[in-house]
């Protein structure tokens, strides 16, 4: 999922921010974003759905297994698994690596526009925080003149 980073505070003119409140907001912005996606993602989702996902998600033992054996009982040979392997460096035995690719798989299977509602809960977060550019720069004690606001499109 996307990580908030000091490019994207620059986006949004918010880049000159302190750096302890620069870690503040973009928790809050990487929760909100996380929260967000799940309700839209959860919408016309089963119980059972839900519930299967949740115990991928929260490494509930053998969740991932029991989801990859059903669904892609050859996960280790898929170049997607491959990549997740490259790019982490871990072991391919590791079960991190194996509960985050089932999380990734389950979406496929259960919400294959999955990266879509994370793109748009995104852009909708994104339009948020500049309609409230002002009110945010002000609420952390500091002026307009403070934030970084290399694009004037940008300015509230």
């Amino acid at each position: 999922m996307f990580q908030p980073d000091d490019n994207f505070l620059t986006e949004l003119g918010l880049g000159a921010l302190p750096e302890e409140q620069k870690k503040s907001f973009m928790d809050h912005i990487y929760e909100q974003l996380e929260l967000r996606v799940g309700e839209r993602l959860s919408e016309g989702m089963t119980n059972e759905q839900i519930s299967e996902f949740t115990r991928i998600v929260d490494r509930v033992p053998g969740a991932a297994d029991e989801f990859l054996q059903a669904h892609v009982p050859n996960y280790a040979e898929e170049a997607m698994f491959q990549r997740l392997v490259q790019a982490t460096g871990s072991d391919p035995d590791d079960p991190r690596l194996k509960n985050e690719y089932a999380a990734t798989k389950w979406l496929e299977v259960n919400r294959p526009d999955y990266r879509q509602v994370v793109f748009t809960v995104m852009e909708e977060l994104k339009q948020e925080i500049l309609n409230n550019r002002q009110a945010i720069v002000e609420s952390m004690g500091l002026s307009s003149d403070d934030s970084n606001n290399s694009d004037p499109t940008l300015a509230a």
